[in-house]
C-alpha cells in the first residue's frame, strides 16, 4: 500500500485527461476548497459513486493531562468531518486482498 499525495493525483489526472498540469492543479485545489467551504458552512457533500462527507458532533469527554495524570480536563463537544463511502467504493475496497493490505501497512509503518 502506497500513500498517494495531491501531487500524485494531479499528475495522474493530468496524464489521463490531457489537461495541462497547472490547470489540473488549479481544478483540484478549487475542488478541495469548495468541499472545505461547504463543510465549514454545515453542508453535506455527496459524490454519488465515491461517498459523502458530512459533519457529526463528537461528544465531549473528560480527559487527562499526561503531565499531571491526577488532573482532569473537560474536552468540549466539537464538530468533526465524517466520510461515508458509497456502495461502489465499498465493493472495490472489499475486493482487495487482505494479505496485500496487511503487507502495505507493514511496509508503511501504519497501524491497522
Amino acid at each position: 500500500m502506497t500513500t498517494i499525495t495531491k501531487k500524485d493525483l494531479v499528475a495522474e489526472l493530468s496524464n489521463a485527461t490531457g489537461i495541462k498540469h497547472a490547470d489540473t492543479l488549479a481544478m483540484v485545489e478549487a475542488f478541495m476548497e469548495l468541499v472545505s467551504k461547504n463543510l465549514a458552512e454545515g453542508n453535506e457533500v455527496t459524490l454519488r459513486t465515491f461517498g459523502t462527507f458530512d459533519l457529526r458532533v463528537a461528544r465531549g469527554k473528560i480527559g487527562r493531562n499526561p503531565k499531571q495524570p491526577n488532573s482532569e480536563v473537560m474536552i468540549p463537544d466539537r464538530c468533526v468531518v465524517r466520510f461515508k463511502p458509497s456502495k461502489e467504493l465499498k465493493s472495490r475496497v472489499a475486493a482487495l486482498s487482505v494479505q496485500k493490505v496487511h503487507e502495505g501497512v507493514a511496509l508503511n509503518g501504519n497501524h491497522a
